[in-house]
């Protein structure tokens, strides 16, 4: 929060969970309640967009990716099966929201929006997810072998299927956090 009419209401939860707490995950949740305004911002600097959910669909966004939500919506951290865990970007755990409302998601850089028609196909570099609502496969980034994909610095990414949409991010958080490594030992 960056600020709020005098208003509102602000109400505090805590949810333990032993998932959340092994693994990461928000586990206090801020309630506001209300006439009024309420300002948020991303923790990053990055971008917020809207994602209005109409009750038949369901959405996956990334563990730091899920800013805030209307009431209505149904936020739950479930796991996306170990393979997409180790490669994706995104961790074992996701968020997947469903429900009727307003949802704000969050990026670390700009957000593109790509709507893909039914049966089309778009790839994206693991660690620039954001949110989406289709299904994704991983997979090699080039068809060369291990000098090859070393050399172009690519290894897997995610290939989308339509209908639906994905939220991407323009910089990725993990590549930041070993540039900035780099950084700090004199090596980038």
């Amino acid at each position: 929060m960056i600020a709020m009419s005098p208003t509102v209401t602000l109400k505090g939860n805590v949810k333990f969970s032993l998932k959340r707490a092994l693994v990461g995950g928000d586990m206090t949740k801020s309630s506001y309640t209300g006439p009024g305004e309420l300002l948020l911002a991303p923790p990053m600097l990055g971008d917020i967009t809207i994602i209005k959910l109409g009750g038949s669909e369901q959405w996956s966004v990334g563990k730091d990716a899920f800013l805030a939500c209307t009431q209505g919506i149904v936020t739950e951290y479930k796991s996306q099966g170990l393979s997409k865990a180790l490669f994706s970007g995104e961790g074992l755990f996701v968020y997947k929201i469903s429900g009727q409302g307003i949802l704000w998601v969050t990026s670390f850089g700009a957000i593109i929006r790509k709507d893909l028609q039914a049966n089309e196909k778009y790839i994206i570099d693991n660690g620039h997810l954001v949110a989406w609502n289709c299904k994704y496969v991983m997979e090699r980034a080039s068809s060369g072998g291990i000098i090859s994909n070393s050399a172009a610095g690519e290894g897997l990414v995610c290939k989308f299927t339509g209908p639906g949409t994905v939220f991407m991010q323009t910089r990725n958080p993990q590549a930041f956090a070993q540039w900035m490594a780099g950084v700090s030992q004199g090596t980038a």
